[in-house]
């Protein structure tokens, strides 16, 4: 029975992953919320096991809309030094990834520099405090290993474990604080049109440019949908937050660079909004739950997939993260992760497996499969 298994679990992730070789190619909240503040370890990848069969796994491909994870540049060479001596320059590109991450909690740039993904999404801090925030020497480390480092940010809710909290709003909130999500504790909805809060936003991004990330990753741009059933007009609160993300994306940019990226994640609808200017200055979009909700099917893939493709076929980047894997390296868990990625990369996003519990403290390395071993 023991080897009748194991071939069932071969034959069942080759069918799978020739599926994923095959598709054809066209050109997604989670909110942070942090443990204790001891330090995850250094190593975090999870062994090879006798679960994950060689040749299956290196017929997982990614499309071809991501080929590289770097851009050559040409280089001339100086006077009074030769060829041999100029090392080639490589720079990270975001169009052209291949594969990502997504670790909020006590993530170790170590760990990330040497796993193997082309982008991670991480918190500025170890645990949300000004305290263990990561240093610029950190973030460097991850860019020199060919990673890029894009900070994440809740820009529709504020968190009671930042710098910017003051105990006494539970009590006395500010005018444009807003209910606690019932979801996740310490989080609460803000008026994000109002100034008070944007220049609480514009304060945390001149940390995270100060510390050399490349890009940042927004989290919370569906808040409009909270407001527009909570006594306002969803077209105005939509309208609202495509101007705050432009405001974001010309404020950074302003700072460092055309290039920084900027990536929305989930509220998707938004771009049922928009006339053109959002899209047109965004490095791509996220979203969570695309395919799978949990270890279901996702009850929200008609409504994301269209608007997700309207962001593909205009050039961008979509990241797509669903919470399919329970660990235990299972036929069922294998032939469910896999799917995920065969019908994500299909439709040119770039996929990333996560743990379902949804805690994102730790990497999910799964040899041959994320990231993909093919370059």
């Amino acid at each position: 029975m023991r080897v009748a298994g194991v071939l069932l679990l071969s034959l069942l992730i080759v069918l799978a992953s020739a599926c994923i070789s095959n598709a054809p190619v066209e050109r997604t909240s989670t909110t942070s919320v942090f443990p204790s503040s001891s330090a995850m370890p250094e190593t975090t990848f999870p062994s090879q096991t006798s679960h994950t069969p060689s040749q299956v796994l290196s017929n997982v491909t990614s499309p071809k809309v991501a080929q590289q994870n770097v851009t050559s540049t040409t280089q001339t060479t100086p006077k009074g030094e030769n060829s041999s001596q100029i090392q080639d320059v490589r720079r990270p590109n975001i169009f052209s990834i291949r594969s990502w991450a997504y670790w909020l909690q006590n993530a170790s740039p170590r760990a990330i520099a040497k796993s193997g993904f082309d982008l991670v999404v991480m918190d500025y801090s170890r645990d949300g405090s000004d305290e263990r925030a990561y240093t610029r020497e950190e973030i460097e480390m991850i860019k020199r290993a060919g990673v890029i480092p894009i900070a994440y940010i809740s820009i529709g809710e504020a968190e009671d474990y930042r710098f910017y909290w003051k105990e006494g709003w539970k009590e006395n909130p500010p005018k444009w604080l807003g209910p606690e999500n019932p979801d996740w504790e310490g989080n609460y909805a803000v008026k994000y049109w109002e100034g008070d809060w944007k220049r609480i936003v514009f304060e945390y991004l001149d940390k995270i440019i100060a510390q050399g990330f490349s890009g940042v990753y927004l989290d919370k741009v569906d808040e409009f949908e909270f407001w527009g059933e909570n006594g306002y007009n969803e077209g105005w609160t939509a309208k609202q937050m495509i101007e705050f993300i432009l405001q974001i994306a010309n404020y950074t940019r302003s700072k460092s660079g055309k290039d920084f990226i900027i990536i929305p994640q989930n509220g998707e609808r938004l771009l049922l909004y928009d006339d053109g200017s959002l899209l047109s200055i965004l490095s791509g979009w996220a979203s969570e739950d695309v395919f799978y909700d949990g270890l279901e099917p996702s009850p929200w893939m008609d409504e994301k997939v269209p608007l997700l493709d309207r962001v593909v076929k205009s050039g961008k980047v979509v990241l797509a993260v669903d919470y399919v894997d329970d660990g235990t390296r299972s036929e069922e868990d294998l032939a469910r992760i896999i799917d995920f990625i065969r019908k994500a990369r299909g439709r040119g996003y770039i996929p990333y497996a996560a743990f379902e519990d949804r805690e994102l403290d730790r990497l999910n390395v799964i040899p041959g499969i994320q990231p993909p071993t093919e370059k």
